[in-house]
């Protein structure tokens, strides 16, 4: 048998974003292995800038930037079917919604199988849950859908979607280490006073910056201080909150910063406090960074650490989330110790070699179906 073909990764990128830095590791990680990949970056108008080509082509990746009008889905799809065809791909795998609906057009021209993979459904407003309604749509027909939680398979089973088709492989951890802390602080311009913790993520509803603020604010007079790293929608409202509570002096909003997950270490702990979450790539970072973690148990968040690992708490609690920050810089032994055992686990269970293998075999078997790999 001869050398199997590409596998062409199609996503539609954030300019900073959990999904993103999947797709980077996974592709980066099959090419070290000597396997040949190549990612194909949906680009709207106003995004010719767009910082994951050039991220991507700096780990030594193959990327294609498909340029089109807002939801000119035809023409990103002939685009990426003529790219499947030049590179000589079989597998083409998609991630979020846009890639799915247009990689499922472009498998099904150029014959190839798809595999997708769901990252998380967010919920919200009419038009986001439309979209969530065509990606599990896309995976109805694919050949084969990746959850990288239980509760997302459990979505796809739910919604229809073949159960010898659905394939839980939880996120991993890159295997990048995290820069030494006084690198890392020095990189983010941050004093001595302390101690901080880190919140990562997009400043969005779903990720509950707000719960934490909240939070925050219930620890009162404490010298704990937040630094949200990352952008969004909702930053603005927020950091007008925080002022108007009186909180401007405790939190720090840094922004989008460019591989934020090596910078962890920086920090004095990890506050996760999201209303959903697939298996967050952040959470993996702070293990890396033996961070002490509290985390609201959202998602496959509870699949990933424990009660040896980190402090887990309901979601949008903040007066348990406040508790568990409270713990964390009350008991500071006791906060090591998990932060190491977190690490530990990372290694054990979440290191990147099982989760290559696992998608290495997941391409292998929808080879053998070839383009009839789509479900009828």
């Amino acid at each position: 048998m001869g050398q199997a073909g590409p596998v062409l990764h199609v996503l539609a990128p954030a300019p900073v974003g959990g999904a993103e830095s999947v797709v980077l590791a996974l592709a980066e990680g099959l090419a070290r292995r000597g396997r040949p990949v190549a990612l194909a970056c949906l680009l709207g108008p106003g995004e010719a800038a767009h910082p994951l080509p050039d991220r991507a082509r700096a780990r030594g990746l193959a990327v294609e930037a498909v340029h089109a009008p807002a939801r000119a889905y035809l023409r990103e799809a002939r685009a990426v079917a003529a790219l499947l065809r030049r590179l000589g791909a079989d597998v083409v795998h998609t991630h979020g919604y846009r890639a799915d609906v247009v990689g499922a057009l472009a498998a099904r021209a150029a014959r190839v199988p798809q595999v997708t993979t769901a990252h998380g459904f967010v919920g919200g407003d009419l038009r986001n849950r439309f979209y969530e309604w065509l990606q599990i749509r896309t995976a109805r027909r694919a050949a084969a859908a990746v959850a990288v939680s239980a509760p997302i398979a459990a979505r796809y089973r739910a919604a229809g979607v073949r159960a010898d088709r659905i394939h839980l492989i939880r996120n991993a951890w890159s295997g990048r280490e995290p820069l030494p802390r006084a690198e890392a602080r020095r990189i983010l311009g941050l004093g001595p006073d302390g101690p901080v913790v880190a919140w990562v993520g997009r400043v969005s509803r779903e990720k509950g910056a707000d719960v934490l603020l909240d939070a925050l604010a219930r620890l009162g007079a404490t010298p704990i201080q937040v630094a949200f790293v990352g952008d969004g929608p909702e930053r603005a409202r927020l950091a007008a909150q925080a002022a108007a509570r009186g909180l401007a002096g405790r939190v720090r909003w840094l922004g989008l910063v460019p591989d934020a997950g090596r910078l962890l270490a920086a920090f004095d702990a990890f506050a996760l406090s999201s209303r959903t979450e697939g298996t967050p790539i952040a959470l993996l970072e702070a293990m890396a960074a033996r961070l002490p973690i509290a985390a609201a148990a959202v998602g496959g968040v509870p699949d990933v650490v424990g009660k040896d690992e980190a402090w887990l708490v309901p979601p949008e609690d903040p007066d348990a989330l406040a508790a568990a920050l409270g713990a964390v810089f009350a008991d500071p032994a006791a906060a090591r110790a998990r932060g190491e055992a977190a690490r530990r686990r990372l290694e054990r269970e979440l290191a990147p070699d099982a989760w290559l293998d696992r998608h290495e075999a997941l391409y292998a078997a929808v080879r053998a179906l070839g383009g009839r790999g789509r479900a009828a």
